[in-house]
């Protein structure tokens, strides 16, 4: 399915974006904060790779292997949005802070 295809480029290209993106950062929440969306978008990608692994094979091996990457991209996303949630006030605190100075 090409939808899948274009999905899984983008989530892996926004992966490589917030990973530059992390190394070029000084402050260490906010480098938290940017790990935390590169592993969502980390997680989106083996996810819908996984629903893809679905969609072009019909074995069983592609089904026990689709669902597991299903998992773990699902549970790295859900990682991501908690960690997201509790570095993003810190970050912006920290910003903040960098403002004043």
């Amino acid at each position: 399915m090409p939808i899948f295809v274009i999905l899984i480029i983008l989530s892996f290209s926004f992966y490589i974006f917030y990973k530059v993106k992390f190394f070029r950062s000084r402050q260490p929440a906010e480098r938290q904060w940017i790990s935390a969306k590169s592993r969502i978008a980390l997680g989106t990608f083996v996810a819908i790779f996984g629903v893809n692994q679905l969609f072009l094979y019909n074995t069983t091996t592609a089904l026990i292997v689709g669902i597991v990457f299903i998992l773990v991209g699902v549970l790295s996303i859900w990682g991501g949005i908690k960690a997201y949630k509790f570095y993003m006030p810190h970050a912006a605190k920290e910003v903040e802070q960098a403002r004043k100075s």
